[in-house]
């Protein structure tokens, strides 16, 4: 978000409501849907987001 300057404003305003903002700062479940839209906002892909942990 900072290196293509969106602001959580901006993320309010695209559809993402408060709740998924947090679920997202406490680093919580998001669904596929949400990750879409955020891409979308953002201009990224998945793979630019998500990083798988054991």
């Amino acid at each position: 978000m900072e290196r293509q300057g969106v602001t959580q404003y901006q993320l309010l305003k695209s559809g993402i409501d408060n709740k998924t903002l947090d679920s997202l700062k406490k680093n919580k479940n998001i669904t596929m849907i949400t990750l879409e839209k955020l891409c979308r906002i953002i201009g990224c892909t998945p793979n630019d987001v998500v990083r798988f942990t054991e």
